[in-house]
């Protein structure tokens, strides 16, 4: 090897690591875990907007990408679990909500009160902030069903019930749009204490 050739050689294994680097960084957002910004109020006060989250995408199994097929199954979500989701009413958008119903449960919604198969759901997570209450025949926000999920499906719902577009509004989700559970919150700024929160961590 002649003295030209070290600095050649050096730049290909710095080109070589670094191409490596990246592949495993996507292999790791794409099946692993990815980072996630909360953007609205609807799952107050357990995220705040500009919340930072990381994501589990492995724990409800391997899926092939664009295609959304399944490879190796893991778990499904469970009643409670905070997942992102593909938005079924424009698929350039991800949204997170708490499971509230899965495949083969009734849901129904009375005055704000929740009901899974015909019992009412004590949801310790969930908030209202309206006292007014709609009929069913104005809104499906306070009033709602009943109706079942279909197998392979969910029905969420954001915390901040009041001020919540989910699944009340346009319907269920279907699992191979599930990209993955909440794990934990990495950053979060508490603007009215002005104090920093982090690692928060959801089981």
């Amino acid at each position: 090897m002649t003295k030209d050739d070290k600095p050649k050689t050096k730049v290909k294994e710095y080109v070589e690591s670094i191409i490596i680097a990246i592949l495993i960084a996507l292999f790791i957002r794409t099946f692993i875990i990815c980072a996630y910004k909360i953007p609205s109020r609807s799952m107050v006060p357990t995220l705040l907007v500009g919340d930072h989250l990381l994501v589990n995408k492995f724990i409800y199994g391997v899926k092939i990408p664009l295609l959304r097929k399944t490879i190796i199954p893991v778990t499904n979500p469970q009643r409670g679990d905070i997942v992102v989701f593909i938005y079924p009413n424009d698929r350039s958008k991800e949204f997170i909500k708490r499971v509230i119903g899965v495949g083969g449960d009734t849901i129904e919604i009375k005055n704000k009160k929740i009901f899974i198969n015909n019992k009412e759901y004590k949801d310790s997570h969930g908030i209202y902030s309206d006292n007014v209450i709609y009929p069913a025949t104005m809104q499906p926000r306070d009033n709602f069903g009943p109706i079942t999920v279909p197998k392979y499906s969910l029905f969420v719902m954001g915390d901040n019930r009041d001020e919540s577009l989910d699944s009340r509004f346009w319907g269920f989700v279907d699992l191979k749009d599930v990209e993955g559970k909440a794990l934990i919150i990495y950053w979060s700024w508490n603007r009215e204490d002005h104090k920093f929160q982090g690692f928060i961590i959801f089981n």
